[in-house]
């Protein structure tokens, strides 16, 4: 029987037997746990691993290889211990230090990530995923500069690194260099035809570069290729606004909720829409519709808070700026619109009470 024309089950249920008839083989379990792996059942890879390690409690394969598990289900204590298990035995190995910056790039220690990163640098210097990975940590902290040379790192030991080439386009993209951006996104799209999500970017980029044909061509490519045009829709609709066809906008974001009228994200843009077109008593009825699907919300109380304040209705504004207070009590731009309201709202009171 040859093993590469089973199937995956067949492949399992195989080499099941054999470790039956071989209990101490170390490499059946390692190869067991690659297929359940293949299977993305994370249970039973642990469940080998475990079994292994109850064999040969140094095998780095298996501690490393548990570390990730725990990784995948975000335990990273549990991680965390298993990789240093790993490193006791060998100090040596790039891929653990690799792993263990991925913990703390989790908890967002950057400083401790940094270190560990660097340390799987200093082990083996022509890893493009070790430098994508410090790229994405500046990345994390909106240091974009930095971020964008470790991604040119990146992409020198490995140009077609799909997804450094997405995250430095985005990143170019927040250091306003859009012609690079694009460049970058575009390269992606001929990789990865089928991406919706590339073609997206394009077309964002292609907004800010004010090329209008151009972007709304690559909108509706994006369109074409998914099912799930909520996000594709929400973008479309901020171009078009960048283009001054606010009625379109309007109805693509109309098109957003009818999409998926489970999300707040297009009510609220539709909403702030008519607020900046003078809309006020439609942006308070869109306002409310988000807060009917995101109750918890305490941005949309607040611009529903100023919706009220536009219409001359200063008690609902109140109440609505005290709503977002009591969901963020300690964000100090909510409590600064209330106490500025509230001020003004007794002012006039008391100038209405002195008049009489």
């Amino acid at each position: 029987m040859v093993m590469e024309n089973l199937s995956l089950n067949e492949k399992i249920s195989a080499l099941t037997l054999k470790m039956a008839r071989e209990p101490q083989n170390i490499e059946n379990y390692h190869e067991l746990s690659e297929l359940y792996l293949a299977q993305k059942d994370y249970d039973k890879v642990m469940s080998v691993l475990d079994s292994l390690l109850a064999i040969k409690p140094d095998d780095v394969q298996a501690l490393v290889g548990m570390g990730t598990m725990w990784f995948y289900e975000r335990d990273f204590r549990k991680s965390l211990s298993y990789y240093n298990r790993a490193l006791e035995i060998n100090p040596k190995n790039y891929l653990i230090y690799y792993n263990m910056g991925n913990v703390f790039a989790e908890w967002k220690n950057f400083d401790k990530a940094l270190f560990y990163y660097n340390r799987a640098i200093d082990l083996n210097s022509v890893n493009p995923e070790i430098y994508n990975a410090i790229a994405l940590l500046y990345q994390d902290k909106e240091d974009y500069v930095e971020a964008k040379a470790y991604y040119e790192k990146a992409l020198s030991l490995a140009p077609d690194n799909i997804n450094a080439l997405i995250d430095m386009g985005n990143v170019c993209f927040k250091l306003f260099e859009y012609e690079t951006s694009l460049k970058l996104f575009k390269k992606v799209f001929v990789l990865a035809p089928d991406n919706e999500l590339v073609a997206v970017c394009i077309a964002n980029a292609l907004t800010l570069m004010k090329d209008r044909e151009q972007a709304y061509a690559y909108y509706e490519k994006a369109l074409r290729m998914t099912e799930d045009k909520y996000s594709v829709y929400i973008s479309y609709a901020i171009s078009l606004t960048e283009f001054k066809e606010f009625d379109i906008a309007e109805g693509m974001y109309k098109r957003a909720i009818e999409t998926d009228s489970e999300q707040s994200l297009a009510y609220i843009l539709l909403a702030n829409l008519y607020t900046n077109h003078n809309r006020i008593k439609e942006a308070i009825e869109v306002y409310k519709q988000a807060l009917r699907v995101d109750q918890s919300n305490a941005e949309v109380y607040c611009l529903l808070g100023n919706a009220h304040y536009l219409d001359n209705d200063v008690k609902k504004a109140i109440m609505s700026y005290r709503a977002a207070i009591t969901l963020e009590p300690t964000n100090d731009e909510y409590r600064l619109i209330y106490s500025q309201v509230v001020e003004d709202y007794m002012q006039s009171v008391r100038e209405g009470a002195n008049a009489k």
